[in-house]
């Protein structure tokens, strides 16, 4: 038992040593998340249809 409650006592002490990100900083890189996801979603559709197009020009 006096294993569990150490654990839990060095857990909490650990968490207090995280910085933690502000709120602007996380609302910053989901937008850069989500942009860049959908760039690149964009970008592979453009390569697949151009892809399809190009084999259906050879068959």
């Amino acid at each position: 038992m006096k294993k569990i409650i150490r654990y839990f006592k060095e857990s909490v002490a650990e968490m207090k040593k995280v910085v933690w990100p502000s709120r602007q900083y996380i609302g910053k890189s989901t937008v850069v998340v989500i942009v860049s996801s959908f760039v690149f979603a964009v970008f592979l559709g453009l390569v697949d249809f151009l892809l399809l197009k190009g084999l259906e020009l050879l068959f």
